[in-house]
């Protein structure tokens, strides 16, 4: 019931200031368990303003996905990723989760401005408006995805092939014995964090460009590279 989950949890129906009224927000939540922590993070960071795109592990129980659709169903501007992945954790399946949202976002009506991602497990401790001032502040028009160069100990996460196991009740990354290539366009690998705060423009840029393209199916089979992926893109010249 629409009207009794937007009034018992006391959504909020409209901006709060002409700021955030005119900065539109965009967030990727991958989510595959604990429904009401969901709801509660959802409840936290949710504007009429924003839009949400939600990606449910397509592992997860169908009376999980079915309850998430039910409350997704509720609101304009919160849908659920247009294709799902049977995430692992540290696999590619993750990158592609977060992926397949952005070409859902960027085909949106809601002219959004940056794009933050998050888990399931995630909650905030600032509001809508100090998110937006902070942007407005230090990184207006850059983005948010710090790393260093590859360190030595993490060498091995991009230098063998990697493989997915997914089974029922069990799935994770294993190594193999093959050595890969070298990365495309000879890129310096950088290595950081898997969350971000993304401007639109770049976001169609690792959509459309070649040398993002080509640096993602290179990735297809390394460890964890959602954790080197979006900041080696955002050390390109330019």
């Amino acid at each position: 019931n629409c009207s009794t989950v937007s009034k018992t949890l006391h959504f909020i129906t409209r901006p709060l200031s002409d700021e955030e009224g005119n900065f539109s927000l965009a967030y990727i939540i991958t989510i595959h368990k604990e429904l009401e922590m969901f709801v509660k993070l959802l409840r936290a960071i949710y504007m009429p303003q924003n839009i949400y795109c939600i990606h449910v592990d397509e592992k997860s129980p169908q009376d999980y996905k079915a309850a998430v659709q039910n409350i997704v169903n509720c609101f304009e501007n919160i849908f659920i990723s247009s294709k799902r992945e049977s995430v692992v954790y540290a696999g590619f399946s993750r990158l592609q989760a977060d992926i397949n949202c952005m070409r859902d976002l960027v085909h949106s009506k809601i002219q959004w401005n940056y794009v933050i991602n998050l888990c399931g497990q995630d909650y905030p401790i600032k509001t809508n408006k100090d998110i937006i001032q902070y942007i407005k502040s230090k990184w207006n028009g850059k983005n948010m995805t710090p790393g260093v160069v590859q360190p030595l100990h993490m060498k091995h996460r991009t230098q063998v092939s990697y493989r997915e196991y997914v089974r029922s009740g069990m799935s994770y990354v294993y190594p193999t014995k093959n050595i890969k290539a070298k990365p495309p366009y000879n890129l310096t690998i950088y290595f950081g964090s898997a969350y971000y705060v993304l401007t639109k423009e770049f976001v169609e840029f690792t959509l459309t460009d070649a040398r993002a393209k080509d640096l993602l199916e290179w990735s297809r089979d390394t460890y964890s590279p959602d954790e080197h992926y979006w900041v080696t893109l955002n050390r390109l010249n330019g």
